[in-house]
């Protein structure tokens, strides 16, 4: 509730949730399930994530969307976390995928495993990365598998934003265009 609450604080100010925002509130709702601050890269994810209108920040609106997403992403996790470490092993993510739906390769499942663990142990955060990632990913195929066959074609352009935006995150000063 204090996280709802300070959010719609945040909103009322100027309207936008910035990453440096989301952090805060998401860290003091206790969310990443530690005493340390919820990944600031996360936080940046999940707004491009919903971002539609790329200013790189997420209104109320979104932020509730975000809210349901983050709140079944984290009864997955402790669902899976059966021995209450904070972290999960890579069977565990094999699992809590496979729940989502996904059912990856062992060649894919160890990408996602080695982007996302340290010591092969996955904490909250990271698993919000992952979901994300994956998430937009699958969002961004659907839109182009116009006849659900599981193919798409994709402009370079399109793939390019695509990183961008959700696996090479750049800091916004960075991203600008010259005009």
């Amino acid at each position: 509730m204090v996280c709802f609450l300070s959010t719609v604080y945040m909103c009322q100010q100027d309207g936008q949730i910035s990453a440096d925002e989301l952090q805060r509130c998401l860290t003091q709702c206790g969310m990443s399930g530690s005493y340390k601050p919820f990944n600031l890269e996360t936080c940046r994810l999940m707004i491009n994530m919903l971002d539609r209108d790329m200013s790189g920040s997420m209104g109320f609106n979104e932020f509730k969307e975000l809210s349901g997403a983050l709140n079944g992403w984290k009864q997955n996790f402790m669902a899976m976390d059966r021995d209450r470490s904070g972290t999960i092993e890579a069977q565990e993510l094999h699992q809590a995928l496979g729940t989502m739906g996904y059912n990856f390769s062992n060649q894919a499942l160890g990408v996602i495993i080695r982007r996302h663990s340290t010591q092969g142990r996955i904490a909250f955060d990271d698993y919000v990365a992952c979901c994300v990632r994956l998430r937009s990913l699958t969002d961004q195929f659907r839109r182009r598998d116009s006849t659900q066959q599981g193919t798409a074609a994709f402009q370079y352009d399109d793939v390019s934003i695509y990183l961008y935006k959700c696996v090479l995150y750049i800091p916004r000063p960075f991203c600008h265009t010259r005009n």
